[in-house]
């Protein structure tokens, strides 16, 4: 069984908007054992629609659509989908008192765009948007489902985990997907690759290995497809575990998480601490280390230091270190680090220091130049990196590196 997802909308396809609808659907419906075959953006045109709707109709037993279903005159799907089933428009009495309803709790007059927001096509089955006054419309053609959906996250979420998923799993018998994810850092995609051959060579023909690279790190994802789930948990599992006794110096965790999340849990199960002082990043790694809940319980703070004074006075960097050898250098970002963990009074410290560029670069210094310091209370780490001349890659692989240096001496502390 495959589906196909379909977003609708200019805003989409002008940049103004990111399509975070499609990623978040295509995990829902990964759960239940239907995978997505193809995710297709299109603009508020009606022969574009049509024209997406009839390939993905080739492609998919279920398609779902998003957006254009507002009141204004740019929202067009429901018109679309009105003549491309040849189910002509009639006003929804339940949808429209549920529209009316919303009005006057909100206290507000019902316009006549508003009251066409009702009308749905003659032979749909309309499934009631609590959240809101588009209404969801299902269509079946030929053994296809066809779902239009509000484009508004939160009325598309409610409507897909309470509506649409139990009708699709009603509708169909459908296998169960499997994943198992490995988090790797400090060896890339094709050394990886290398690494594991002879195992990925003998995967049975049910179970896939994918390789999602990102700067300085790599996810291994096993992905199986079966209809005995325990089964199927189990032949992942023992693959997952070759994999990782293979690689396991360059393993981070064998879960889909973020480095830097992998990075708090280990220091929480410890009860670590740590701290940042970063020049180039700007605050970045601090920024990537508090998205996650809970990460207070490790980390204490840091510092945004650009300037020598402030390195001088927040982090006590010495006034000599930064005449005689930059700011850019081992001895000024060992410096920074130690006054991490002297003045904030933590674990660990990441400290970072570089030009992240376009410009700042020296014939000795070029742009991309970055030294990272990693210290506990017991020793410090520094390792110098040359990235490149794009400033945004060279905050983020710098962040990366930085937290790959810190998982290696967390690593070490243990042994």
């Amino acid at each position: 069984m495959l589906a196909e997802i379909i977003t609708i909308g200019d805003e989409i396809l002008i940049g103004q908007i990111v399509d975070t609808n499609s990623a978040w659907m295509a995990k829902e419906l990964n759960k239940i054992g239907l995978a997505v075959k193809q995710i297709t953006s299109v603009s508020d045109d009606a022969a574009h629609i049509i024209s997406a709707l009839d390939a993905a109709q080739k492609r998919a037993d279920v398609i779902l659509i998003t957006g254009g279903l507002g009141p204004t005159k740019d929202d067009i799907t429901k018109l679309t989908l009105s003549k491309y089933f040849n189910m002509p428009l009639i006003q929804d009495k339940a949808t429209l008192d549920h529209i009316n309803s919303i009005f006057v709790r909100l206290n507000r007059p019902m316009i006549e765009a508003n009251i066409k927001q009702a009308d749905v096509p003659n032979g749909c089955k309309v499934i009631k948007n609590t959240n809101g006054t588009a209404p969801c419309m299902w269509f079946e053609q030929d053994g296809k489902i066809i779902v239009s959906m509000p484009g508004v996250p939160f009325e598309m979420m409610y409507l897909m985990q309470e509506e649409i998923i139990p009708r699709i799993k009603a509708a169909f018998k459908l296998p169960f997907i499997v994943h198992q994810t490995i988090l790797t850092a400090g060896l890339g995609e094709s050394f990886l690759a290398q690494e594991i051959i002879e195992i990925e060579d003998h995967l049975p023909t049910h179970i896939k290995l994918a390789y999602l690279p990102k700067l300085g790190q790599v996810r291994l994802r096993l992905s199986g497809v079966g209809n005995d789930e325990k089964l199927l948990k189990n032949e992942i599992a023992a693959v997952a575990e070759q994999i990782i006794a293979k690689i396991v110096n360059y393993v981070v965790v064998a879960d889909d998480i973020a480095l830097e999340k992998a990075i708090l849990d280990k220091m929480k199960v410890r009860n670590l601490t740590l701290s940042t002082a970063e020049s180039c990043t700007g605050g970045y790694i601090s920024h990537l280390i508090t998205q996650h809940a809970g990460s207070s319980a490790v980390f204490a703070g840091g510092a945004v230091v650009y300037s020598y004074d402030l390195k001088e006075s927040v982090l006590g960097v010495k006034h000599e270190t930064l005449t005689t050898f930059g700011a850019v250098s081992e001895q000024t970002v060992k410096e920074m680090a130690k006054g991490a963990i002297l003045h904030f009074k933590t674990d660990y410290a990441i400290a970072v220091s570089g030009i992240a560029g376009p410009d700042g670069g020296m014939p000795d210094k070029p742009v991309g130049t970055v030294w990272i310091a990693i210290a506990s209370k017991q020793r410090i780490v520094a390792k110098l990196f040359n990235f490149g001349s794009k400033r945004i890659q060279n905050i983020e692989r710098s962040a990366t590196a930085a937290f790959t240096l810190l998982l290696n001496l967390l690593k070490q502390d243990v042994d």
